[in-house]
Order: structure tokens, then sequence, then C-alpha cells
């Protein structure tokens, strides 16, 4: 009986991101998971979740989510009966995120974004990565599909502001220590890929394999 695995991509991107991974096809069934759309842009993040979890139709099953992705399925998981969580590239709680993110929650920068135009054009990668190289967002850059300028604020809105202030149980982090959107310093109890920046699940997707394997097969690092 094959394990199943749902996967949601990282903000504003689309399930391809996971194309490069390589998980035995015998032993797993893999379920990309699309960013719905807010109902409003206010729509609770618990409410939204909720929403995510109806895609989840199999019981004991495993969440893996990038970056915000990574929000997203420990949301998800305290909802729905599952067997492992594993984030790639994101945050365990609040006080993982860096300084600037904290400045710009506390000073509510973001709420000036103009979202319209970044969802209109092509400058997405910059406003959503600003502290990645120009080589690593360029190659990020087609993976970003979700232009609702209404997803875009609500979803950044909830990267700055998600309240979970303690790590749940059960979660398996993948982090890479190149990160450059959420650096390594701040990150605790983690699986560390050398040279593994925030891209990571793209250009190191061979090791992130491997260690994903590793995870699922319950050895022990």
């Amino acid at each position: 009986m094959k394990t199943h695995i749902y996967l949601v991509p990282g903000l504003a991107a689309c399930s391809k991101i996971y194309e490069y991974l390589d998980l035995p096809k015998d032993k797993y069934e893999l379920h990309y998971i699309e960013w719905l759309i807010p109902e409003h842009v206010n729509e609770p993040l618990v409410h939204y979740a909720n929403r995510m979890s109806k895609l989840v139709t199999e019981k004991n099953a495993i969440l893996i989510g990038v970056s915000f992705g990574g929000i997203m399925v420990q949301e998800m998981s305290k909802i729905l009966q599952i067997k492992k969580t594993i984030i790639i590239s994101s945050v365990k709680n609040s006080g993982e995120l860096p300084k600037r993110l904290k400045i710009t929650k506390l000073t509510k920068a973001y709420k000036y974004l103009p979202y319209k135009q970044v969802a209109r054009n092509e400058g997405i990668a910059g406003y959503l990565f600003n502290k990645m190289s120009k080589k690593r967002s360029e190659r990020y850059k087609q993976f970003l599909s979700v232009r609702d300028e209404v997803y875009l604020e609500w979803s950044i809105y909830n990267v700055l502001n998600w309240s979970q202030k303690e790590t749940l149980p059960n979660v398996i982090h993948i982090h890479g220590n190149s990160d450059g959107i959420f650096p390594i310093k701040h990150i605790k109890n983690c699986i560390i890929i050398e040279g593994g920046a925030h891209v990571m699940i793209i250009n190191k997707a061979k090791k992130v394999s491997a260690i994903l394997v590793d995870i699922l097969q319950e050895h022990t690092y």
C-alpha cells in the first residue's frame, strides 16, 4: 500500500516547484495542492486552512510544504489526522522570522505594497524575495503563477502575522544554510542542507529527495 503525500508550494508558487523531487513511485503517491484564492483579504488563516484541508482526502497522510506552504501545512496539521508534517525552507514559529520581517510587521509597511502592480507584472519575484540573489529569483520566477492581488495581500499578511508562538510537535524541518529569506541563524532544530538557498527545492532537489526518503523511511538524523 502506498503512502499518500500532499505537497503545498511556496507563496504565490504553483506545484511545479516539486517537479524535480524524486521519490520512489512504488511507495509514495504524490498529491499536489494548489493555492486557493482567499474569500476576501481578511479571511482568517484558520478558516483558509480548513478549506485547504478539504483537499486532503486520505487519512494518515504526510504533509509537505515549502516556505509559506510550510506554514500552511502546519496549520492544516491542526485539523487533519496526519502521519508527518515536513517543512522545507520555512519556519516553525513566529520567533524564527528574521528581524527585517518583524520590523515590516510592526511598521505595517506591507499595507503600502502596490499589490495590483505586483500581480500584473514580472516584478512579483522582487517584491516577494528582495533578499534573494538575482540569479535565484529569476529561476524561481517561472514558478510564480498565483498573481491574484487578494491572494498576495492575504498571504504576505499571514506570513508576517503568523501567531504560532511554540513549535508544534512532530514537525520535521529541512533548511538550507544559505537561505536569504529565512536565515539559518534564526532557525532551530532542523536538518541542514549545506549551500541550500530558499529555492533549494528546485536547485538541490536531489539532496532534498534523499533526505525526504530517509525521513519517510523513519531513519533518524
